[in-house]
């Protein structure tokens, strides 16, 4: 079990160089569309980057 969480995490490292991209493009939409704040923004695309990277690596390990 343990092994599995590691190994996850540890091919989340290249993932982040595919999940920076779709972040940054959330980020920019939401900042047109609902005219929101730069830390709102920040906070927005560090958290869609962490998720889609923790979504590869698992898609990726698991199937």
């Amino acid at each position: 079990m343990t092994i599995e969480i590691v190994t996850i995490l540890v091919m989340t490292l290249p993932m982040l160089l595919f999940s920076v991209y779709p972040g940054l493009k959330l980020g920019d939409y939401m900042e047109e569309k609902y005219n929101i704040e730069e830390t709102t923004k920040r906070a927005i695309v560090i958290t869609t980057t962490i998720v889609f990277t923790l979504t590869l690596s698992s898609l990726l390990y698991y199937l």
